[in-house]
């Protein structure tokens, strides 16, 4: 069976999507597509350039929305980084661009015949993750967002740096709006066989600077190049693999909660039917009141979107 993926949106993100995809052989097929005629054409030829010197072959299509109707994934990269350029490191200053830009490709998307699941990048990605799956019909578990994959990576870096260990050595995760009202479960963090909390004070590490330091990564990262590229593109394309392998992987994902009405990250695995399982965590009292307040906070802009009269 071919791996085919499509790319929408050949930004910064999804070009390294694209080009991580391509440089290690993940899909058979990439379909390209972005507004830009000249730089998704020129993407695309960069990418054929480079087949010579690869191991793997991938065959391309650019800007033709009929090819992904047999897609396993889409994934939504489209935005217009540019807006998020602002003081308060808010994602959300990108919604009134991307939630008129989503309604137009999920439409698209439908009208392919697409049957796959979708992979949203695209940000605010628990508001815009909401948005294909109401526009595109498919069912909730067919439409995640990459969520606070990247988050929760980011808070793997912070306490393995200062434990000096590798991050994959750390498990844990962040929960909540992939935006400022995302948090660190530290009941969920995991470290040298223990809780984190156990041996927090031990070893003399401050847990609210970690999660300042987790949270305000991606904006230490924004500042120095006016972009963040490959930490959410890496989420992105693990997150496709999980589908495309049915490797049943456990990944802290935008995807739809039931008792919250909304889509959020949570725990959740992942494998070709998209969200096969819910995970349930053992949350501390305060981490629930801010899973709800991300929550509700989520649901307020969502509901916005869908009255917006763009």
């Amino acid at each position: 069976m071919a791996r085919k993926v499509g790319v929408i949106g050949m930004g910064n993100v999804g070009s390294t999507v694209a080009h991580y995809i391509v440089a290690m052989g993940f899909a058979d097929d990439l379909v390209l597509i972005d507004k830009n005629e000249a730089k998704v054409k020129a993407d695309a030829l960069d990418f054929e350039d480079a087949m010579a010197n690869l191991p793997f072959h991938t065959n391309i299509t650019v800007n033709d929305y009929g090819a992904l109707k047999d897609a396993d994934v889409i994934v939504s990269a489209l935005g217009n980084i540019k807006l998020q350029d602002n003081p308060n490191a808010d994602r959300f200053a990108e919604l009134p661009f991307t939630r008129q830009a989503v309604k137009e490709v999920a439409q698209k998307i439908k009208d392919s015949g697409f049957s796959g699941k979708i992979v949203a990048i695209t940000n605010p990605v628990d508001v815009i993750t909401s948005l294909y799956q109401k526009i595109t019909g498919l069912p909730k578990n067919h439409v995640l967002g990459t969520g606070t994959l990247l988050d929760s990576a980011r808070m793997k870096r912070a306490v393995a740096d200062r434990l000096h260990l590798d991050p994959r050595s750390v498990d844990g995760y962040n929960l909540g709006e992939h935006g400022n009202s995302q948090f660190t479960a530290w009941s969920t963090v995991r470290v040298l066989g223990k809780p984190l909390t156990e041996i927090a004070d031990k070893r003399g590490l401050d847990l609210d600077q970690l999660d300042k330091e987790a949270r305000m990564g991606g904006w230490t990262v924004f500042q120095g190049k006016k972009y963040t590229n490959y930490g959410v593109a890496t989420a992105a394309v693990k997150l496709v693999n999980a589908i495309l392998s049915n490797s049943l992987s456990e990944l802290p994902v935008s995807n739809y909660r039931e008792e919250y009405g909304v889509y959020l990250s949570y725990p959740a695995v992942v494998g070709r039917d998209g969200v096969v399982e819910q995970a349930q965590l053992d949350l501390t009292d305060e981490e629930l009141q801010k899973l709800q307040t991300s929550a509700d906070f989520i649901k307020e802009k969502y509901q916005e979107s869908l009255e917006a009269k763009d």
